[in-house]
């Protein structure tokens, strides 16, 4: 029974085993950035980025079909290119930060489902908004492996000014030079991880996998090492019960990883031991000296 139900899948089918590969590297490489995005309130900028990349990913797409490169290449200065475009508009305009990605996320949706629905089929369409977990091959794999060891090597060397930066950025940037560095790096890793997950899991869900694991985490740990280890944690473990709900109710992979993770998500805002629901409401128990 056990067998049947959870091994079978990835050791008799190698698209699963694969799967599994590749939702395990984005945990390990998108999940932590997804933390610092939560401990600097940037969690709706990581999900306008998401949708930021599908435009560049749409013209490789124009250009060499489902080419893992150029909807990369794409993906990645699309990116890039909203992240700049929509600090300096913020920075030179009367037009606060959040409407400015709003805006500019909302020009890369539009365009980029345009561009692939005049050129390509629905199904194309589909591969490039929820993504193709299941079909992963090995360049793909090789990739997101790559990426992955990219993230957290250089998470590891900005570690310190990150978590400075989500303390107190002023004291950073009076005490450093590396403040803008930091910043503009870490943003650089968003979009990587970001286009990394829309090879798998496509634009609208990529930000799933990076964002409420780490939301999870919060009510589960109060350190940060406690919720990058949590958060990489609850992403495996939503990854392989989705992969396998996908294998055995033949439901999309991709939705369905990211409803378990939604599902833990809502699960910890109850029953979270830290700041959860039930946790805060408790009686305490009063001492009488």
């Amino acid at each position: 029974m056990i067998w049947d139900l959870f091994i079978e899948p990835f050791a008799d089918f190698g698209f699963m085993r694969r799967a599994l590969l590749g939702c395990i590297a984005i945990a390990i490489g998108a999940t932590p950035v997804g933390v610092f995005l939560m401990l600097r309130r940037m969690s709706l900028t990581g999900d306008a980025m998401a949708h930021a990349i599908l435009p560049g990913a749409a013209v490789g797409f124009l250009i060499s079909g489902l080419s893992l490169g150029a909807m990369t290449i794409g993906g990645l200065i699309a990116g890039m290119l909203v992240a700049l475009a929509s600090g300096f508009v913020s920075r030179m305009t009367a037009l606060k930060e959040d409407a400015s990605l709003a805006a500019f996320y909302l020009i890369s949706l539009a365009l980029g489902v345009l561009i692939v629905s005049t050129r390509g089929s629905n199904v194309d369409l589909m591969h490039v908004l929820f993504g193709t977990v299941l079909a992963l091959d090995n360049a793909a794999l090789i990739l997101l492996c790559s990426i992955a060891s990219l993230s957290i090597g250089a998470l590891a060397i900005l570690f310190r000014p990150l978590v400075l930066e989500c303390a107190d950025p002023q004291f950073l940037r009076s005490v450093s030079k590396l403040s803008a560095v930091t910043h503009l790096t870490f943003l650089c890793l968003v979009v990587m991880n970001l286009v990394a997950g829309f090879h798998a899991l496509g634009t609208l869900m990529a930000v799933g996998i990076m964002i409420l694991p780490a939301a999870t985490a919060r009510f589960w740990a109060a350190s940060i090492g406690g919720l990058l280890g949590v958060a990489m944690i609850v992403a495996v473990i939503s990854s392989i019960i989705g992969l396998l709900l996908s294998y055995h109710q033949s439901l999309p992979s991709g939705p369905a990883i990211i409803l378990v993770a939604g599902i833990a998500y809502g699960l910890s805002v109850f029953f979270g031991p830290v700041g959860g629901l039930i946790a805060q409401n408790l009686p305490r128990r009063r001492f009488e000296t």
